[in-house]
Formats: C-alpha cells, sequence, structure tokens
C-alpha cells in the first residue's frame, strides 16, 4: 500500500484504475514558486516537499506526491483565482500549444525517488462562448491552466505530444517505476 499525498480525485482514479491498493493523506504546504526556478525544478520540488512533509506524518508506507504545472510562452499557469481569470488564460490558450510539467515524488524509509514528464498540449482555436460555457461548468477552477483534458475540457485540446496521464497529473509509467525503487513493484493481479 502507498499513501497519496493529494486530494486530487484525479490521481486518486488513476491510482484505483491500475488497481493500486492507496490511502489519501493530502499534504499542508504552501506551494509557492522560487524566482527564477525552471518549471521542472519547480514541479519536482514541490512534489518532493508534498511527499516529505506527508511522510514525516506517517511510517505506515511510502508516500507518492505530485505537482502539475502549466506553462506557456515560458510563463507558468497556476489554478485561476476566479471564472475571469480562467477565461482569460484559456484565451491564451486558445490556438497554440503549451507544455504540462509534472513531477513525482515518492519517500519512504530510507529512500526518495524524483522525476518528472513534459508534455506538449495544442489547443483547438476557442470561441468566446466556447470559453464562457466551459468556465461555467466550474470544472477548470480548480486546474492548473484552467482545463481539464480527462473531463469536459478534452474537445478543447487538439493533440498531445507525450503522455496523456502527466496531463492529468500523475504520469502512470513513473509512478510504477517508484514504486518498484520503494521494494513494492507493480503487479498486474492482486
Amino acid at each position: 500500500m502507498i499513501i497519496l499525498a493529494s486530494q486530487s480525485p484525479r490521481r486518486r482514479n488513476l491510482l484505483v484504475m491500475l488497481g493500486i491498493e492507496h490511502q489519501v493523506q493530502p499534504a499542508d504546504i504552501h506551494e509557492e514558486l522560487i524566482d527564477g526556478e525552471t518549471p521542472v525544478d519547480a514541479a519536482r520540488r514541490l512534489a518532493l516537499e508534498k511527499a516529505k512533509a506527508v511522510a514525516a506524518l506517517r511510517d505506515d508506507g511510502p508516500v507518492l506526491a505530485a505537482d502539475t504545472i502549466v506553462v506557456l510562452d515560458g510563463e507558468i499557469l497556476g489554478k485561476p483565482r476566479d471564472p475571469a481569470h480562467a477565461r482569460q488564460m484559456l484565451a491564451a490558450l486558445s490556438g497554440t500549444h503549451h507544455h504540462v510539467v509534472t513531477g513525482i515524488a515518492m519517500v519512504w524509509s530510507g529512500g526518495e525517488f524524483v522525476a518528472h514528464d513534459e508534455t506538449r498540449v495544442e489547443f483547438s482555436a476557442l470561441s468566446e462562448k466556447t470559453i464562457a460555457e466551459y468556465v461555467a461548468t466550474g470544472e477548470p477552477l480548480d486546474k492548473a491552466g484552467s482545463y481539464g483534458i480527462q473531463g469536459l475540457g478534452a474537445p478543447l485540446v487538439d493533440r498531445i505530444e507525450g503522455d496523456y496521464f502527466s496531463v492529468q497529473g500523475l504520469p502512470l509509467r513513473l509512478v510504477v517505476k517508484a514504486m518498484a525503487a520503494a521494494g513494492q513493484p507493480y503487479r498486474f493481479t492482486r
């Protein structure tokens, strides 16, 4: 069993999809970017800080954490402050491509595993009406970059180059590598 240091239902669902037994204990850290820090460095650092924060409270299994960052033209797009900010972000993403960087970390007694994935995402050209209708669903309000590829936001994406699961917030192939490093190799049968 692993401990998932995240309250993201998407991350939980991905672990359930693979049949990975887990408990959820969200990390309580201040997620602040450091001046001059690259998106890759930020995603990796924040994932590790989350994992370490929960590992300090638990000793009953490896702790898995992740952090996902959306990057457009070198600018990090976090979660929107409000619906107007979500509309602004989606308008900026419209008809362009951006990168999604997801860092993961697993911490266990005696070790840690840190890795990241970067995926290129191309957006369709979006009308103001489409953006307004999508924001009105409420889905974009708790997501980096203001969209969810696995939900109602799927039609906004023309194509991706890279790991679909990383865009959702948890690159599963890296999770499997982390589990192996922690001495809990993934098995298809339980």
